[in-house]
């Protein structure tokens, strides 16, 4: 009843058809930066609260 790995591909395919891989990178590189900062600013939130 899940995802099969050949539907997976399949949906893989039409993504990079729609999108292709240049616009696929950028998104990739900007949810990383995303990520990154969101992670940092966790870090930061949590060595405040221990200051106090």
């Amino acid at each position: 009843m899940g995802i099969s790995l050949g539907s997976l591909l399949l949906i893989l395919l039409v993504v990079v058809l729609l999108f292709g891989t240049k616009r696929l990178r950028n998104i990739g590189e900007d949810l990383g930066a995303a990520v990154k900062s969101f992670r940092k600013g966790m870090q930061d939130e949590e060595s405040e609260k221990k200051k106090k």
